[in-house]
């Protein structure tokens, strides 16, 4: 147990006595614990492998690399259907986890090996994500903003196009293009 996560633990009231046992059950395979992203994270030769975190409906354990898992028990969810490698395990009591306590273990074990064989997670290319026809539009218009946003990282332009393509109207489309204008002009990303 590392001492700088015990306030993770000691802060949860609504989910404490579950999240403790999912600690208890993640640390007896033998990952280190750490803090990221102000939750438990779980490591293996500084490789995250699998992570804890609460949400209001329930607690969960986020298997990174949970794509690659067999999933015979059919309990590994994807959060959204953008999520490309995470997989999370829900669990709404702590019955349900001490149940699936054993399936829980393997699931993360055979994490561990997928992170000791180096396999990936086949991301989607930049080129798989829809570009909503406003921008398509615009990048057609502007030649020097199309060059702008060809310099930008994969990661700055898939952001970029799933942001631009989230609302249902062409206006909202619209104007979230135009905000970022500048942005991409100036090399930057959704984030930055």
């Amino acid at each position: 147990m590392n001492p700088k996560v015990d306030f993770y633990f000691n802060k949860e009231k609504k989910w404490q006595k579950e999240i403790e046992h999912l600690r208890e059950i993640v640390l007896n395979c033998g990952l280190n614990e750490d803090l990221k992203w102000g939750c438990p994270c779980y490591t293996l030769d500084e490789k995250n492998i699998v992570l804890i975190h609460v949400f209001k409906e329930y607690c969960a354990l986020l298997l990174f690399k949970g794509a690659l898992l067999k999933d015979t028990h059919n309990i590994l969810i994807q959060q959204t259907e953008n999520v490309q490698a995470g997989r999370q395990i829900r669990f709404t009591n702590l019955q349900q986890i001490i149940e699936m306590e054993s399936i829980v273990k393997a699931s993360i074990f055979e994490a561990i090996e997928v992170e000791k064989a180096g396999l990936k997670v086949e991301l989607k290319k930049t080129e798989e994500y829809k570009m909503p026809e406003e921008f398509q539009i615009i990048l057609k218009e502007n030649p020097d903003l199309q060059i702008a946003f060809k310099a930008l990282t994969p990661g700055r332009q898939r952001a970029y196009l799933y942001h631009f393509s989230q609302p249902k109207l062409s206006k909202t489309r619209e104007a979230r293009i135009e905000k970022y204008i500048p942005h991409i002009m100036n090399g930057k990303g959704i984030d930055d």
